[in-house]
């Protein structure tokens, strides 16, 4: 047995089991199983997403036996309560797999009131997890205003929802979270859910509201697709009827706190 097979069979032995490891990763269980009885080696992608699982590098595979169990057990090494939150990501990876690729999203802002806010996203994995790139770009000619913010973030699939965790970039960064329902068997196009964060024009107050997600499928019009960002009336012929529904209702009012409290 090679090193690697060695030292992935001592880490396979710190976990439940071979099944839930698999199915973690996303890897097919008879190829991983040939991993660890050396029969086979991995590429260097699923090397990846196999070292990312376990919070180490790839290259601590090949390290001689003693060098990897200590590794592995170190005191140093982060069991706190933040290394089981990295722990979940990116959950389900097949059923991720399903929803990788270009969306145009909208959602009502509290820093817009009375509009809706639309942006454009990419889901896409790299190794071994799955990220998220969204756009907002904004031009109010009458406020004499042009926003152009990105943000980056995480992916996880747990219990059929989708969660995404997201920073701005920037001086000063702000986190936004959003969960989304997959898609229906019988309705492919569009993810809806909540999205969480805070309102740059209003004191930076949190707040949670609707959000949709209209599915561009993997090779869209980038240039369309960024051309429809900006802030849309309810009567804008650029918003889906679907889209209109799920957010000009009562119910999809953002819920904020004032200051005051």
């Amino acid at each position: 047995m090679d090193i690697f097979s060695a030292n992935l069979r001592f880490a396979c032995a710190t976990r439940r089991s071979i099944s839930q490891i698999c199915r973690e990763i996303g890897i097919n269980r008879q190829q991983f199983n040939r991993y660890i009885a050396g029969e086979a080696k991995p590429s260097p992608h699923n090397v990846a997403r196999i070292a990312r699982f376990f919070g180490l590098a790839a290259e601590d595979f090949v390290l001689p036996a003693k060098q990897f169990e200590a590794r592995m057990t170190r005191p140093d090494r982060d069991r706190s309560d933040a290394g089981l939150l990295l722990e979940g990501f990116p959950g389900d990876i097949a059923a991720l797999r399903r929803h990788i690729g270009y969306y145009q999203t909208y959602h009502v802002s509290l820093s817009w009131p009375g509009l809706v806010v639309c942006s454009a996203a990419r889901i896409y994995e790299e190794a071994g997890s799955f990220r998220v790139k969204s756009i907002e770009r904004i031009r109010d000619p009458a406020n004499e205003i042009q926003q152009f913010s990105k943000y980056v973030g995480l992916v996880t699939f747990w219990r059929n929802r989708i969660f995404i965790t997201e920073r701005s970039i920037g001086r000063e960064p702000m986190l936004a979270q959003t969960i989304l329902l997959p898609f229906e068997m019988h309705q492919r196009v569009y993810l809806r859910g909540t999205t969480m964060g805070v309102s740059w024009r209003k004191e930076n107050l949190p707040y949670a509201s609707r959000m949709i997600w209209r599915s561009l499928g993997g090779q869209p019009d980038l240039r369309q697709m960024l051309s429809r960002c900006g802030v849309l009336t309810f009567g804008s012929r650029q918003m889906p009827q679907t889209v209109r529904n799920f957010l000009e209702t009562p119910d999809a009012e953002p819920l904020t706190i004032p200051n005051e409290y």
